[in-house]
């Protein structure tokens, strides 16, 4: 037995209490941090070989354990930038030296350029609708952009498309002469003609009124004595509601070039539409082509019904921005329109409790936390994002506080233990005197 190997190890027992108190210390400093994780001290033996009647002390190594996968309290805010992830996966934000990492934290406000920061100054990050619907970068996070939600100016989308629902009357009747039909642009229509009008707008966000005319051309032969078939094709005719006639019981002739659109629509037995229901708008005037889409019409017998729904928007000042729970950032309008911005990506790894903890309670991957893997929440067995709420710290005040109080115990047993041993080297430096 070596006296001197029993003070070594009593020192690694006081080495190990030292290491628990600090991860202690840490827990406690932040019980109220967002997003924090509780770290956690475990201990294993070191033995060294001994033979015979003497036994050579070895000691205890200390290591830190993360509880990074263990999921903290969420609470509600008033906030609306305010973000938790119930679930996997951590959130994608980037520093100053504009290196991606990983995060639970998602106490996030605008700073001043706009851009959603959190409380450590991280930037929170984004695939941008700029160019259409997102994909995700799943091994990598190249494509990604800070979120911004800066709500300064006025936005305006010139229409490209839009879709009209709706029925034609199966029972509506054919005009008698061609010239009566709504793409002559003649003086008279029907009153089989059914007419519509829909609100588009043009590149400066102004509004932009078509006129839609729809008018049965013809009407499938059936053979004695088989019944009179309902299959039939229609007439869609679109002018400028600006170029209408004035002053008159009718809108004919529009001026300016006549119909910015016109095409045919065809419809089976059962009233299905079988052609492709494609029609362009095409005018002149705001220079813009708008791709419309009739496959949604029915010609049953049943009143004239429709209604149209184009993209765009006027000018608008952004009145607000929400944050659904698959990650997407709408900026909200005040006419009450709403439109795609950003979609918050999650990223995760095989072992979270690997990775590597940095300061400003943010993670970086490692060779044992495995690669991140990237996408979009609620896929891939990531979690939601809740807006208005905050993850806590994973933290047990009550069980820190009795980790502290057995830390001091063991300190100080493993500090007796060095004591006595030097005791007992002073008696024998004292045999020899």
């Amino acid at each position: 037995m070596s006296i001197f190997g029993s003070m070594k190890t009593a020192v690694s027992g006081m080495n190990a209490q030292a290491n628990r108190l600090s991860t202690v210390a840490d827990n406690i400093a932040n019980v109220n941090t967002t997003g924090y994780k509780a770290v956690s001290t475990s201990f294993s033996s070191l033995v060294l070989p001994s033979s015979g009647g003497n036994y050579n002390s070895g000691g205890v190594q200390s290591s830190v354990r993360q509880a990074v996968s263990d999921q903290g309290d969420i609470s509600y805010t008033t906030s609306g930038t305010d973000l938790a992830i119930s679930g996997d996966g951590f959130f994608i934000v980037q520093g100053a030296d504009g290196t991606p990492v990983l995060t639970r934290a998602g106490d996030f406000t605008k700073d001043d350029e706009g851009n959603l920061v959190n409380a450590a100054g991280f930037q929170l990050m984004g695939y941008s609708y700029d160019s259409g619907s997102p994909a995700v970068v799943v091994n990598g996070f190249d494509g990604l952009v800070p979120v911004n939600v800066s709500q300064d100016g006025l936005t305006a989308i010139a229409s490209t498309s839009g879709v009209f629902k709706g029925n034609l009357d199966s029972n509506a009747k054919i005009p008698v002469a061609p010239a009566t039909a709504p793409s002559a642009n003649a003086a008279t229509t029907t009153t089989d003609t059914k007419k519509v009008s829909m609100v588009a707008y043009d590149r400066l966000g102004n509004k932009v009124m078509y006129d839609f005319y729809f008018t049965k051309t013809a009407v499938a032969a059936a053979p004695p004595p088989a019944p009179p078939a309902t299959a039939a094709t229609w007439e869609v005719a679109m002018y400028r509601n600006a170029n209408a006639a004035v002053g008159g019981t009718t809108s004919f002739p529009y001026t300016a070039g006549g119909a910015v659109g016109n095409g045919t629509l065809t419809f089976d037995s059962n009233g299905k539409m079988t052609s492709t229901g494609a029609v362009n708008i095409t005018d002149g005037v705001t220079g813009q082509t708008i791709a419309m889409d009739f496959s949604g019409l029915t010609q049953l017998g049943a009143d004239f019904s429709g209604t149209g729904t184009p993209n765009g928007q006027a000018a608008t000042p952004v009145k607000d921005v929400t944050i659904d729970g698959d990650g997407i950032v709408y900026a909200k309008y005040e006419d009450g329109s709403t439109k795609p911005l950003y979609r918050i990506p999650l990223a995760n790894v095989a072992s979270p409790d690997k990775l590597t903890l940095m300061s400003g309670n943010v993670y970086s991957a490692n060779g044992q936390s495995g690669v991140t893997v990237t996408g979009f929440p609620q896929t891939n067995g990531l979690g939601t994002i809740k807006s208005g709420a905050l993850e806590g710290s994973n933290v047990d005040l009550a069980g820190e506080l009795t980790e502290m109080i057995e830390s001091q115990r063991s300190y100080t047993a493993n500090s007796k233990v060095f004591q006595t041993g030097s005791d007992i080297m002073d008696v024998l430096v004292n045999l020899k005197r």
